[in-house]
C-alpha cells in the first residue's frame, strides 16, 4: 500500500499559493492551539481543522458519509471573511447563496478518516460534479483526476480545493498542486459541498452557523 503524505511541500506549495493570490505566510493550513485561534474538532472523527487554511478562516466541518454509516472523510470549509461580511447580516438564505457563488473566495479542505485509493476518490468526486455541470467542461474532470497521485490515501491524508471565481487551486496528497480554470467546474464543486443535495449535510449546516458567527 502507497502511503500518501498529508503534509505539503511547504517552499513548492507557498510559491504555488503565492502566486495564485494567497499570502506566502499563509499558504497552507496553519494549527494554533491558544485562545480563540485553536482547532476544531469534527465531532463525527476527531479530526482537527485549524483556524486559517490558505489565508482563509475557518466557518465549520462536517463528514462525508458512504452507505450511511462508513465515515469516509472529515471536510472543513475556509472562507473570505471580509468578503462574507454584509451576507452574513441577510440571513441563512443569502449566506447560502453566496456559498453556492464560486466568486466568494473558499477552501474545502478534506482530511480521509479510511484508507482509499486516490482513484477511488477523485472519481467519487467526478461523480458528484458531472451531473452538476449540464454538459459542459466534462474534459475538467479528467483533468482533475488527473492531479491525483496513483497511490492509496491513508487516514489523515489530506487534500484542499480552494476556488476563486473560475479557477480551482488543487494540493492533492503528496504535496503537488494544480489548477482547473473552470466557471462550471467551480460551480459545481461549489453544489457539490453547500447545494441542496450536498454530499455532506452536517458541513453545509455547520458553515451556515459558522458564517453567522464571523
Amino acid at each position: 500500500m502507497g502511503y500518501c503524505a498529508a503534509v505539503t511541500t511547504a517552499a513548492a506549495a507557498a510559491a504555488a499559493l503565492t502566486a495564485y493570490g494567497v499570502n506566502d505566510t499563509i499558504a497552507s493550513c496553519e494549527f494554533h492551539s491558544i485562545n480563540n485561534i485553536a482547532p476544531t474538532k469534527e465531532p463525527a472523527t476527531g479530526i482537527l481543522f485549524p483556524k486559517l487554511c490558505n489565508g482563509l478562516t475557518f466557518v465549520g466541518c462536517g463528514v462525508r458519509y458512504k452507505y450511511g454509516f462508513v465515515k469516509v472523510y472529515a471536510v472543513g470549509a475556509y472562507i473570505d471573511p471580509i468578503a462574507m461580511n454584509a451576507v452574513k447580516k441577510e440571513g441563512a438564505a443569502a449566506i447560502e447563496e453566496a456559498l453556492l457563488d464560486p466568486t466568494y473566495p473558499k477552501t474545502i479542505r478534506i482530511v480521509m478518516n479510511r484508507s482509499l485509493s486516490a482513484a477511488k476518490f477523485a472519481d467519487a468526486i467526478a461523480e458528484a460534479l458531472e451531473p452538476r455541470m449540464g454538459g459542459k467542461d466534462l474534459d475538467k474532470l479528467k483533468e482533475f483526476k488527473d492531479l491525483n497521485p496513483p497511490v492509496d490515501l491513508v487516514q489523515g491524508a489530506e487534500m484542499t480545493m480552494t476556488i476563486r471565481g473560475d479557477t480551482m487551486m488543487y494540493t492533492n496528497c503528496a504535496g503537488g498542486i494544480g489548477a482547473i480554470h473552470s466557471r462550471v467546474f467551480c460551480e459545481a464543486l461549489c453544489d457539490a459541498y453547500f447545494g441542496k443535495d450536498c454530499v455532506s449535510t452536517s458541513l453545509k449546516k455547520d458553515v451556515v452557523e459558522g458564517v453567522k458567527k464571523l
